[in-house]
């Protein structure tokens, strides 16, 4: 795999894509800046395309690769759970 700039700049588009559709997919409000949802996301793609080529999932297409998507939106959907759960867990005295 070639670390290309094209190759940067669609893998934070596809990022900020996933990381909208993982808050889409968490129910509930998440108090979370829009910011950390594309932080988020970014992480998302790059983790999921990892795990879905470790599992064998990801193949070679000239189209989208659904199957990686899924494993991308999962691990998005994942990560906002917790990091919005984490933000819910202040104590008030």
């Amino acid at each position: 795999m070639e670390l290309t700039v094209w190759g940067i700049i669609t893998a934070i588009v596809v990022g900020l894509i996933v990381g909208a559709l993982g808050r889409l997919v968490v129910p509930g409000r998440q108090n979370m800046p829009i910011w950390l949802h594309m932080l988020i996301g970014i992480g998302a793609a790059l983790l999921g395309t990892v795990l879905a080529r470790a599992i064998g999932i990801a193949t070679e297409t000239s189209g989208i690769d659904w199957g990686e998507l899924l494993v991308q939106v999962v691990v998005a959907a994942i990560a906002v759970a917790l990091v919005a759960g984490v933000g819910r867990r202040r104590v008030t005295r």
